[in-house]
């Protein structure tokens, strides 16, 4: 709590999709994200933060319960997800509030928010393609359809855009704009109440549709950005479920994306400028959200954080969107701002998982954290502790699912010199890398029987955990679902 006793507000702004390579003050000159610049130099920034799923809904419901997705029983978009720790916040007195994107399911279930208005996925084709979401609705009383699929077919060069289209609607009636425009709506004309609010911000983007305005996209078509370099050696030692899902997204527009063996640089360079356009956007936005929580005097005591459910290949290992373990998906921002609770402008390199910010939020706000929670506390790290120590390995899983079809379930245990990822079933092979001489994870090495040793520990160190998890969180198991 602050130095008054007063409890924090909460602002939690979660974007879809978007990579750890894409906040300028993180190092990565290319970007334009001013107001995610301010957030990490007056915060506190995890630099190597790893979620728990490479898909939408088994991450934010790990995120968002405090267990892996072997523990909350949702591995892909679509599972049953009915309870958070949104539900301990809004019996401990906070009131409860989500704008945008959460893709728990069904959409609208409660999930312990008081008042939900829910944005849901910007291109929607395989569940929900009817569901109509507030985002829907306000493009209905513009008299309106909003751009998707089916109108995207229909533009020249469909094909050949990698997923990346120009917003040609008024620029209020993109998703992000909605969400965002939403969220300032909101605080501006709640009610005043005695308590405080935990506020969740779900952006849509930069999730393809890679679909800003021009006016967005056009500074980053000038720019000198960094390309995917994919040998034919790296996809051939690739596992063959690798292989299945480039086959999938070449064969169906998964997002709006057509994907290619081998996109040439020009349409690699106008796929990443439009999605580094997204992030700009949204960061204007969150740069509106900011000044309104202070022109409505609550920014004071309020507590930011910033971090994506996952990232995005966007060609790198010659694959597009999400469903495999590299860092590209697997490493999100993290950023927790607070100047009233902690010291800011410092950046922890240590490991964490995306749940760990949880405890130390529930410390924060004074509210009793669940028993048996499998995430570690960042509070250390927040109020500068030197025994502060972050995990020795981090984990992550996915399920077979409509897109991922090449294996049932695949699994990575990942420290700071190695990582390794099992495919579920002996043919499906599977990826070991040398993180210190190969940080971008090129040479997979699972089948060089000099590194057998080392497979053998990490696989060891897989087996454990997870027989561990199961008996410890069996309780938690039982009684949710």
């Amino acid at each position: 709590m602050s130095a008054s006793g007063s409890r924090p507000n909460i602002v939690l702004i979660m974007t879809d999709q978007q990579r750890y390579d894409t906040i300028r003050a993180l190092g990565y000159p290319y970007m334009d994200t001013p107001n995610l610049d301010r957030l990490v130099n007056e915060g506190v920034s995890f630099t190597n933060h790893f979620v728990t799923s490479a898909s939408c809904s088994p991450s934010r419901a790990s995120f968002f319960t405090g267990y892996y997705p072997h523990t909350t029983g949702i591995y892909k978009n679509a599972d049953v997800w009915k309870h958070s720790w949104v539900e301990n916040l809004a019996d401990a007195g906070y009131h409860c509030v989500n704008i945008g994107k959460m893709h728990t399911y069904p959409y609208e279930t409660p999930l312990g928010f008081h008042e939900r208005f829910v944005v849901e996925n910007k291109d929607r084709y395989l569940e929900g393609r009817w569901f109509f979401d507030r985002w829907d609705m306000a493009c209905q009383a513009r008299g309106v359809v909003k751009q998707q699929r089916e109108i995207y077919r229909t533009w020249p060069g469909y094909k050949d855009s990698l997923g990346a289209f120009e917003w040609k609607m008024d620029e209020d009636l993109h998703s992000d704009f909605f969400v965002g425009n939403m969220a300032k709506y909101w605080l501006q004309n709640k009610p005043a109440m005695d308590k405080p609010f935990f506020l969740q911000i779900g952006f849509p983007g930069p999730h393809p549709p890679y679909d800003p305005p021009k006016r967005y996209a056009d500074p980053y078509m000038k720019k000198d950005l960094p390309l995917p370099a994919v040998s034919e050696e790296e996809k051939a030692a690739q596992p063959p479920a690798q292989k299945m899902l480039r086959e999938e997204n070449i064969k169906v527009d998964h997002d709006s994306v057509v994907w290619k063996e081998n996109p040439s640089a020009e349409e690699l360079k106008r796929m990443r400028a439009y999605y580094y356009a997204n992030v700009t956007m949204i960061d204007e936005k969150i740069g509106d959200i900011l000044k309104t929580l202070d022109e409505k005097g609550y920014l004071e005591n309020s507590i930011v954080i910033f971090t994506s459910d996952h990232g995005d290949c966007m060609g790198d290992h010659g694959h597009i969107e999400k469903w495999v373990m590299y860092d590209e998906i697997t490493r999100t921002p993290m950023i927790v701002w607070g100047p009233a609770y902690f010291q800011g402008g410092r950046k922890v390199d240590d490991l964490i998982q995306q749940f760990d910010l949880v405890p130390a939020l529930f410390e924060l706000a004074g509210v009793q954290q669940p028993a048996g929670w499998e995430a570690k506390s960042l509070l250390p790290f927040l109020k500068e502790d030197p025994k502060a120590k972050g995990r020795e390995y981090v984990f992550a899983e996915q399920s077979k699912d409509p897109t991922l079809q090449g294996t049932e379930f695949m699994t990575m245990v990942r420290n700071r010199e190695w990582k390794l990822v099992h495919y579920l079933g002996e043919n499906q092979g599977g990826e070991l890398y040398d993180l210190a001489k190969d940080p971008k994870e090129r040479n997979n090495l699972w089948n060089d029987l000099s590194y057998a040793d080392k497979k053998r520990e990490l696989l060891d160190v897989l087996l454990s955990w997870r027989i561990r998890s199961d008996v410890a969180t069996e309780p938690f198991s039982r009684a949710w679902r």
